[in-house]
């Protein structure tokens, strides 16, 4: 059974990341969508709202499952079974950074190899900082992101703008 991993922080999820889901999902015997944790970021989202979100919106994908980690990506996957991990590429400069991650987990983990898979055209410009920002101006976020979430979503805003003083 060929087992990939989607990784990435997913805050939220994106109607881009649900395509690359999938598309991916139907290529592989199983997909295990690994939201990570991104020392870097200040996530809206816990870890843990963050794959109750994408469990609600892959429900109705068998072959999907959701999880989180903060280890290292090459050695998740190692733990996991798994011999590729799927990314997906919005514009050439994802590439440039998506192939240096790609070659490191190849150095930590020789078995490992990363599968790119290219946004739909209507999704090239997404990003979920994009979400973040169009969600603070009170926009439309139909397009963007699931439906499922924009309560959710609003929500998180709402509680984030009352504790900004």
């Amino acid at each position: 059974m060929k087992t990939a991993i989607y990784p990435g922080s997913f805050d939220p999820v994106t109607n881009g990341h649900l395509d690359i889901i999938r598309r991916a999902a139907n290529i592989f015997d199983k997909l295990i969508v690994c939201v990570m944790v991104n020392a870097g970021k200040h996530p809206m989202f816990s870890l843990e709202e963050r794959v109750a979100l994408i469990r609600r919106v892959t429900e109705d994908l068998p072959n999907v499952e959701v999880d989180g980690s903060s280890e290292l990506l090459a050695e998740y996957a190692r733990r996991r079974g798994s011999c590729v991990v799927v990314k997906g590429l919005r514009a050439g400069s994802d590439f440039e950074n998506e192939f240096q991650m790609a070659l490191i987990n190849r150095k930590i983990n020789p078995d490992l190899d990363t599968m790119f898979l290219t946004s739909a055209s209507q999704y090239m410009f997404l990003s979920s900082s994009i979400v973040k920002e169009l969600g603070s101006y009170g926009a439309e976020l139909t397009d963007f992101i699931p439906q499922a979430i924009i309560p959710d979503f609003r929500r998180r805003l709402e509680e984030r703008t009352r504790q900004t003083p």
